[in-house]
């Protein structure tokens, strides 16, 4: 038997949503390595994953970990989470990384032995977000921790290849000369008509 969300994980999975596409679209923009800061807003990838249902490509923001060539990661709304079920049915994954993007296979090691090592690094990523869930991770110590990130789902991705060409980080970055054109020239008539 599953509970019901309480009103404030709803609450809180509907303000995520919004800044969700928010950072996806800041992604796109070219910005989302400007983004990446582990004191503040944490360390922010985009995973792209194929929607178990539609078929359809879905991008998610998520604060993330990389140790040693692989990406961890947690499903902090537990296996309910859409992006969530939706790798856990189509598991190669694209990653935007402040580095680079990549192509990769997502796998659940939630029961792996090293859980709360893992879970601790991604937390500590995590930058405001954790804290915002009562979690401190430089401060609590496991025994701490694990009840408080029992139904979070841990995800390994392994990086297999680089990617370039259409379609990834930066897509849109096009705009920036295009909105400085529009508004240097709307300066100019301004300047003109006085």
């Amino acid at each position: 038997m599953t509970l019901a969300p309480s009103k404030t994980e709803e609450n809180l999975r509907r303000g995520f949503k919004y800044l969700n596409r928010f950072m996806v679209f800041w992604w796109r923009l070219g910005m989302g390595p400007y983004f990446n800061r582990p004191e503040l807003s944490g360390s922010i990838m985009v995973i792209t994953h194929t929607g178990r249902k539609s078929g359809l490509k879905r991008r998610t923001p998520l604060n993330y970990a990389l140790l040693e060539d692989e990406v961890y990661c947690t499903a902090g709304f537990g296996a309910g989470a859409d992006w969530y079920r939706n790798i856990m049915a189509h598991p190669q994954v694209e990653v935007w990384l402040p580095e680079g993007w990549y192509e990769g296979v997502a796998e659940d090691i939630s029961d792996d032995p090293d859980r709360p090592f893992y879970m601790r690094q991604v937390l500590i990523g995590s930058g405001f977000a954790a804290r915002a869930a009562g979690i401190d991770p430089a401060k609590m110590n496991n025994e701490e921790m694990a009840p408080l990130t029992q139904s979070y789902r841990l995800v390994r991705i392994r990086l297999d290849a680089p990617r370039t060409g259409a379609g990834g980080p930066g897509d849109l970055v096009w705009v920036w000369p295009l909105a400085t054109s529009v508004l240097l020239g709307m300066l100019l008539l301004r300047r003109r008509r006085r």
